[in-house]
């Protein structure tokens, strides 16, 4: 089985999107390897810190924003 980790890293961000906290701010639990093609796509700083958080970019912002609505709720009735 081949991973698409395009739909990977595009269910982490909006996952991250759940978890923000002081306005950019998410915890940093997910894969790794997921967080770091986040952080080379220019969504996310670096992971690679002692922080228990990583910071989202304007256009990581958004896209989780975008992201988490797609995947994680429902239409209004």
């Amino acid at each position: 089985m081949e991973m698409d980790t395009e739909k990977i890293d595009n269910a982490v961000l909006g996952l991250l999107w759940l978890t923000l906290h002081e306005e950019r701010r998410a915890w940093k639990g997910m894969d790794w390897d997921a967080l770091d093609r986040l952080h080379q796509k220019g969504l996310i700083a670096n992971p690679a810190n002692k922080a228990k958080s990583v910071v989202l970019t304007d256009e990581g912002l958004r896209r989780a924003e975008e992201l988490f609505r797609t995947l994680f709720t429902r239409p209004a009735p």
